[in-house]
């Protein structure tokens, strides 16, 4: 998958919706706004970093030799 391309950002708003989601009808507290939009962000960011981790490799023509 191609970094910020069509499909990151498909992905990352869908992530991104059913984090909120989930924090904000399920939370009673006074902050609940703040807490979903701030929890969503974060999966948004670590799903792009863990992206960036697993691309990173991708091309890589030499592996480890003794990988097992």
């Amino acid at each position: 998958m191609k970094l910020f391309g069509k499909n990151h950002i498909i992905i990352c708003v869908i992530t991104f919706v059913i984090l909120f989601l989930m924090n904000y009808i399920g939370n009673n507290q006074a902050d609940k706004l703040q807490t979903a939009l701030m929890i969503a962000v974060a999966g948004v960011i670590g799903l792009s970093i863990g992206l960036i981790i697993m691309n990173k490799g991708k091309n890589d023509k030499t592996p480890p030799q003794d990988f097992d």
